[in-house]
């Protein structure tokens, strides 16, 4: 279901300021690091000019934003696609807007030649599972075969205080 009101294009780089705008707020919501929006407007400046992201953004007013990446699939030859980020800000959750904002990264997904587009959401968070489930997103895990469970892993390699 397409939400036509909503306009969402991709950013430009003279769009990472808001881009960074929205991700900061994302962060500081969930109560997570962020390094704050002016240094993730570099950061995004450059993912953007460098192609190592794309930022679909959703407005005006600048509402919600998805951060998509996309590297060489060995296998199959196609892009692969993962959905790094999708917020919405609370004020204008409910709208439609957070599908409008994935269902155009997913039209860019499918221009760019990639065949399937990943994420991760936590295990918990029902709400944001039945709403990727809404989408056609289906767990890996398939029923009556446990050893298909993913689990997703990380380690850190130093840094910052933060571990950035």
């Amino acid at each position: 279901m397409s939400v036509p009101h909503v306009k969402s294009r991709v950013c430009s780089s003279t769009d990472a300021a808001e881009t960074a705008g929205l991700l900061d707020r994302s962060r500081r919501e969930l109560d997570e690091y962020t390094p704050g929006a002016e240094v993730l407007a570099e950061r995004a400046r450059e993912h953007i000019t460098c192609g190592l992201s794309v930022f679909v953004l959703t407005g005006p007013p600048r509402t919600g934003v998805a951060q998509l990446r996309f590297r060489a699939g060995l296998y199959t030859g196609k892009p692969l696609c993962t959905l790094e980020e999708l917020y919405v800000v609370p004020e204008s959750r409910g709208l439609g807007l957070g599908r409008a904002v994935l269902e155009a990264a997913l039209e860019l997904a499918r221009e760019r030649g990639a065949g399937t587009m990943e994420l991760g959401t936590a295990v918990g968070d029902t709400a944001a599972r039945g709403f990727y489930e809404s989408l056609g997103y289906t767990d890996l895990e398939k029923p009556g075969r446990p050893g298909t469970r993913m689990l997703c892993y990380e380690r850190e390699l130093g840094g910052d205080a933060e571990g950035r």
